[in-house]
This record gives structure tokens, sequence and C-alpha cells, in this order.
């Protein structure tokens, strides 16, 4: 039975140096990794954009059209896959979160919203006229990349963050709740239910977490992503549920232990009240 592969900076990169950072133009990616067009995951950090071509990207079981100015950000253990033209063209950076925080220090990764798994949108287009905004960064990575040069690093990851900078500024133009003051704790609500979500299921233990009633906390969740507490969490059990049903090496009662629920009967009407499939249902639509 098929298992989905999860790869690490390392399955791309031939750089000894750099064995936590890989850059390359998506043509010469694709010839020696022809293997990254089938569903996987990854461990890392994952940016594509897309500069000619056009496609379908599939994030975490929603379909994304390629096109030129598209760019997709991964967060670590987001499936995904793409089904691409002869004539795609662009660029991808792999990089992992220890090499990215500990190089810049006081600034984190997740301090990056895009990357948030609540809020996160993967894809974000550029419109013609913002292409020269964020194009000569990556060409720069690919020239750069291309020699030995001292404080090379330093240079790659500086340059790696221009370009989260002008993603980030696309992102706060495109979804405007990225201002709001309500985003602490949105983000301390996502960190606590990546931590805890396979075993508390309740929205009042994480408002409970978070030092606020239930009633606030179900007010964020509606003004910043229209939604109610419950369905929050709901959302992020369900998406990993369906992760794990694509690994077919893992019987179906298995994941519903794995993800809280010892009640096979009851895993299965949950999911299918959330679907509209039960969960073999569902594992037999995935190819």
């Amino acid at each position: 039975m098929k298992k989905y592969p999860i790869y690490s900076v390392q399955n791309f990169s031939c750089n000894d140096i750099h064995r936590d950072f890989y850059v390359n133009t998506f043509t010469e990616h694709l010839k020696n990794h022809s293997f990254v067009e089938e569903p996987h995951r990854h461990d890392s950090y994952l940016m594509v954009f897309f500069t000619k071509g056009s496609g379908l990207h599939e994030v975490d079981f929603d379909q994304f059209e390629i096109k030129r100015g598209s760019l997709f950000v991964l967060q670590p253990g987001q499936m995904h896959h793409w089904n691409l033209s002869e004539d795609v063209e662009g660029f991808v950076i792999i990089f992992s979160q220890e090499l990215y925080n500990l190089y810049f220090g006081q600034k984190k990764i997740n301090d990056y919203n895009f990357y948030h798994s609540i809020q996160n949108r993967p894809e974000m287009v550029f419109e013609e006229k913002e292409i020269p905004k964020i194009l000569p960064y990556f060409d720069l990575l690919i020239q750069e990349n291309s020699h030995n040069n001292k404080f090379q690093l330093d240079k790659l990851l500086n340059l790696l963050d221009c370009i989260h900078i002008e993603v980030a500024r696309k992102y706060g133009e495109t979804y405007s709740h990225q201002t709001h003051s309500y985003n602490i704790k949105i983000n301390k609500f996502e960190s606590l239910l990546e931590e805890y979500f396979r075993t508390q299921k309740l929205p009042s233990f994480y408002a409970e977490k978070l030092n606020i009633t239930l009633k606030h906390l179900n007010r964020i969740c509606n003004e910043i992503l229209q939604k109610t507490a419950t369905e929050v969490i709901t959302d992020r059990v369900i998406l990993e549920i369906k992760r794990m049903l694509i690994d077919k090496q893992l019987a179906v009662n298995e994941v519903a232990f794995k993800v809280g629920y010892e009640d096979y009967s009851y895993f299965s009407r949950f999911f299918k009240k959330q679907t509209g499939m039960s969960p073999t249902e569902f594992r037999n639509t995935v190819r």
C-alpha cells in the first residue's frame, strides 16, 4: 500500500555546507527531483514562485490555479502536489525553521503571519506590475547560490528575508485582518491548538489557557476568521485526519486513535458529518 513521503531539505540540497537551505530554478528543480509531482510533505518550509506556465497546485486538499505571479508558501507537514504545463518556469526555496531562527535570533519565522496554520492562505498572486518588486531577489538568490563566495549563507538568508518582507506586505494588503489587535490571541490560540488538538477538542480548554472567556475567544475567532472556536478546532482535526487517511499503511481505526478518538463509531460519524464521506470513502477517493 502507498505511503506518502516526507522530504527534508537534504533530499534536495547537494551542498554539504548549507544542508538546511535549498534554492533552484523550477526547471532545474524538476529535472533532478521529478518525484515532487506526486503527493508528498516537507518537514521544512517551502516557497515556490511561478514566472511562466500554468497548472494546478493542490495544498491540503484545496486546489489553486497556477499562473505567472503565483507564489505559494507552505509550512512543515502540509501535503501538496501539482500538475504542471511543460513550459512552467519559476523558483523554489526550501529551508529549515532551525536555520532561519538561529540566524535571525530575535526574529522567528512564525513572526510572518502567512506561515500560520489557522490563518494560512498558501497562495498569493503578484500582479504584473508587482512582480518587479520580488523577482530580482529570486534572481539574486540563484546568482549567489551558483558561486561559493564568502558570507554566502548570510547573503542567501538575507535575500530570503527580503522576499519574506515583500510577501508580508502583499499579504497584509490582501488579507487586512493581519493588522487586527486580536492577532496576538489568535496566534497564541494557534500554538496551543497545534500542541493539544489531538487530546483537547473543547474550546473552553483553550479559552482557559488563554486566560479569556469562551465568549471572548468566540468573538476573536468570528472577527478574524469568520468561524467559531469550535469550527476552528474541528477544521484542524479534520485536516489532520485527511492527512493521515491518505497514508494507506495506517488502518482507519489507527487514525481515529492517533487523533484522540477511542470510539471508532463516533469518529466515523464525526468525519462523515464534516465531509459528507466516511473515512474509508475519503481514503478511496485519494489516488
